[in-house]
């Protein structure tokens, strides 16, 4: 009897805790990837967009290199390093390379239309990777917020219906990091959260050594102090440091749930380029970015409410 009450009183907490540590992790590493669109349109103005691309991988595997001998990590097995692939194509090749492209002709403001789909890609890609099923309600909150998040992005930067190669390039980093999203949440829970986005980068790290070598002898580096700075930015925390919350985040899960988290992204980083860029900061801005986060906020309520055990 006391058994049995102990477990109805403790169960519910224990999973609530572990939801709300995975949220917080997720929401930490948006935050350390909302300065990505903006800083690296600051830092393909002055620097090749391979260099911007793939450098940032080189200074991100040189930390992962030395994480990983320092503290003695032990090496993958074959099927995960297979599966490191995945990742290593998603977010440290795919969509770095092609993003650091599609912002040589296009703002910051139109980039953050990348980040406002990529949490319903995740979402799907979970789902067809894991057994996690969420209720219609969180699709549908899931979906109107996607939806909320593309319409306000495009019209802040009055691009809405008009589409060209740079979107066909953001559209598919999008697929590219959702991918490398949703298998690195699960390897982060078999490797480790730092662990994961480590091995990744030191196994794309001959070809990205390799374009980074490419991209100097084409255009000789000529950037300013704050370029530079921006790229650096992109190494450390975009490439590496970021990765360490949101794939402990992911790790913790539900990763659907976690996922959706990205949403509030698009409103950042926005609102980071009009501080640190100057684009115009509208009221449509600002009520989307509401409406955004609001049906965020919907989405993981549902999936918590749908996650907590049933009381016997």
């Amino acid at each position: 009897m006391t058994s049995n009450s102990s477990a109805t009183v403790s169960a519910y907490p224990v999973i609530s805790s572990r939801s709300a540590a995975g949220l917080w992790w997720g929401l930490l590493g948006v935050t350390a990837f909302s300065f990505t669109v903006p800083f690296t349109r600051v830092a393909v103005d002055g620097l090749s967009p391979l260099f911007v691309g793939a450098g940032r991988a080189v200074i991100a595997a040189a930390l992962a290199g030395a994480a990983l001998a320092l503290t003695r990590q032990h090496l993958p097995h074959r099927t995960q390093w297979l599966r490191l692939a995945l990742v290593a194509g998603g977010v440290v090749a795919g969509f770095p390379l092609l993003t650091s492209y599609a912002l040589t002709t296009t703002d910051a403001s139109h980039g953050a239309v990348v980040i406002a789909v990529l949490p319903a890609a995740t979402a799907v890609v979970v789902v067809w990777r894991t057994r996690e099923r969420p209720p219609k309600a969180f699709w549908v909150m899931t979906g109107v917020g996607a939806v909320v998040a593309i319409a306000f992005a495009a019209v802040q930067s009055g691009s809405l219906g008009q589409l060209h190669w740079a979107d066909a390039l953001l559209f598919a980093a999008v697929v590219a990091a959702a991918v490398g999203y949703a298998e690195g949440g699960l390897l982060a829970r078999e490797l480790g959260a730092w662990q994961t986005i480590s091995w990744a980068l030191v196994l794309a790290a001959p070809v990205m050594v390799t374009l980074t070598v490419v991209a100097m002898i084409q255009q000789p580096l000529a950037g300013t102090s704050v370029q530079w700075a921006a790229f650096a930015y992109l190494g450390v925390v975009s490439m590496f440091l970021g990765f360490f919350a949101w794939y402990r985040g992911l790790g913790i899960g539900p990763m659907a749930q976690v996922s959706q988290i990205q949403l509030v992204q698009p409103v950042l980083s926005i609102l980071w380029a009009a501080w640190l860029l100057g684009e115009h900061l509208t009221m449509t801005t600002v009520l989307g970015g509401v409406a955004v986060i609001l049906c965020a906020t919907l989405a993981v309520r549902i999936r918590l409410g749908t996650t907590a055990p049933a009381r016997t």
